[in-house]
């Protein structure tokens, strides 16, 4: 499978570089037998009661940091995963090349992390305060790297759902399907005979990675911690076995429950890694429908959701959002898609 057949020309003005002023103000392309345009608020018309909605309920760190070296040599920093109380996975940006043993500075010095070991793209660093309080009082969100522009206030309300749980604070990107959902589009859904469930798949910079090799099967996804809990277990396998639809919201949602879902045998559940990558001619055991966005080409989430909602299928659709118009990205505009199979 040649990674070029996944690709298309995307005009930059089409790249969402701003959230809509009013979230969930947004287009919502409809895959079906034909292609349908309609705005986020109608989603109601495609679903049906009794369908279970299946939400990421992670919460997005403020993971990005800015130090320094003692030379005075700017570092950008970009946490991939906490993964104690003083020590983090990171990704560095810097002008300066970064050794082992290296101490980056922040606020005049009173905060250090210790470069301790350097693997591939990433770099375990050691800090000399709590990670997650290191983050509280100097991180900021982490746009999406094609965002090139300062954070705003705006930023640390929008590049977050409603429902993200403080509890499940770990990821460094958003579920960016999610986004377009506000508390009012919920509770109208529900009253529609809508259910919910929540999961957790806390986002990694892997997220963001490219695929750097031609043949589609030798590319390896990253690691992504996940979790379903008992009652969402029980929930989506009653849907299941009552013949009602299984709906994600986002490819995060998907990833997961097919990660847990090995076989047809059910879903239980569940606390670990998936590094499950989905890519045509995958034959998918749980989700019935998916709500996305619009992903980059030639990658992993456009590849997942070609698998999902058929190749062909899937490119005639871009195609169709770029000649009207439609926002891609993070802060885009989204599209309903059922199972092709």
């Amino acid at each position: 499978m040649n990674l070029d057949d996944y690709n298309f020309d995307l005009p930059e003005d089409l790249i969402a570089f701003q959230p809509p002023k009013i979230r969930g103000a947004s287009k919502l392309l409809v895959v079906g037998d034909r292609l349908q345009d309609k705005n986020f608020n109608q989603l109601e018309e495609s679903l049906l009661p009794g369908d279970l909605i299946v939400v990421n309920n992670t919460k997005v760190l403020k993971a990005r940091l800015i130090g320094f070296k003692e030379t005075g040599a700017k570092v950008e920093i970009l946490i991939e995963r906490i993964m104690d109380s003083y020590n983090a996975s990171v990704q560095t940006k810097s002008n300066s090349k970064l050794k082992e043993g290296d101490i980056i500075y922040l606020d005049e010095k009173t905060i250090q992390l210790k470069l301790k070991k350097k693997k591939d793209y990433l770099c375990l660093f050691e800090f000399s305060e709590p990670v997650r309080s290191v983050l509280d009082n100097f991180g900021e969100v982490p746009l999406p790297p094609y965002i090139k522009r300062p954070v705003t206030v705006v930023d640390e309300e929008r590049y977050q759902t409603v429902y993200a749980n403080p509890s499940k604070l770990n990821s460094v990107a958003a579920p960016t399907a999610g986004l377009h959902f506000d508390y009012l589009h919920l509770d109208l859904l529900k009253s529609k005979g809508i259910q919910f469930t929540e999961i957790t798949l806390n986002i990694g910079l892997g997220t963001f990675k490219p695929i750097k090799v031609d043949r589609v099967e030798d590319h390896v996804m990253h690691q992504e911690r996940i979790s379903v809990d008992l009652s969402a277990a029980e929930t989506i396998m009653k849907a299941k076995n009552e013949g009602r639809r299984v709906i994600a919201i986002g490819t995060t949602v998907l990833r997961c429950l097919e990660s847990i879902a090995r076989d047809y045998s059910g879903l239980e559940p569940y606390e670990g890694e998936t590094d499950l990558f989905i890519y045509p001619g995958y034959r998918f055991k749980i989700v019935d429908a998916l709500l996305t966005n619009f992903h980059l080409p030639k990658s992993s989430l456009f590849l997942l959701v070609s698998a999902f909602g058929g190749s062909e299928r899937i490119m005639s659709a871009y195609l169709h959002a770029i000649r009207n118009e439609y926002r891609f990205f993070s802060y885009g505009d989204s599209m309903f898609i059922p199972n092709s199979k």
